[in-house]
């Protein structure tokens, strides 16, 4: 198995139109690293801090109220007020295989699976009610992600997956809903 992302190059984001007209953003990557490991990223502050797009006090209960809060990064970059705090709620955690919870009336769900290799397949999924913002919401996740995968593999992050999602969006700007499920 190979390290990090075994996607396309052009990051294998899928949209669709779910059942009850919302959208539905999935991406899929094999990764050479145990479900054990990658859950550690996407819970834990220490890891999170680093590529999840707000400042989270995470509680791994479900039903646990969550907050999510500017970044220094997104007040300097974008002027959005320091004191703004968006709410959610924690929906489902099974670790180290599933953790699923809502933010400001999105869905986000992270589902591990072992590939029997020794790591796993990470599929994650945003649902969302406004189709306009798919291409930058695609264009966020994917650099998070990358950022996520450079962790696992011991690298050094020395970009800004702002930065990075920048450089992206071109990619994703013409991301149209697959056919309906």
């Amino acid at each position: 198995m190979t390290s990090g992302n075994e996607a396309d190059d052009a990051g294998g984001a899928r949209l669709t139109e779910t059942a009850d007209g919302r959208y539905e953003l999935c991406f899929e990557r094999r990764l050479a690293h145990p479900p054990e490991k990658v859950w550690r990223a996407i819970t834990e502050w220490d890891q999170l801090r680093s590529w999840f797009p707000a400042v989270v006090e995470f509680d791994l209960r479900p039903g646990a109220p969550l907050r999510f809060g500017v970044t220094e990064e997104q007040v300097r970059r974008y002027g959005m007020p320091a004191d703004h705090v968006a709410a959610g709620t924690m929906l489902r955690v099974e670790p180290p295989n599933l953790v699923e919870f809502s933010w400001a009336g999105e869905i986000l769900r992270w589902e591990l699976t072992a590939d029997g290799a020794g790591g796993c397949v990470l599929v994650f999924r945003n649902i969302f009610d406004d189709r306009d913002i798919a291409a930058p919401a695609a264009a966020g996740w994917h650099a998070g992600l990358e950022v996520v995968i450079a962790q696992l593999d011991g690298m050094v992050i020395d970009w800004s997956p702002l930065d990075r999602a920048d450089e992206l969006g071109p990619e994703y700007t013409n991301l149209v809903p697959e056919p309906r499920r």
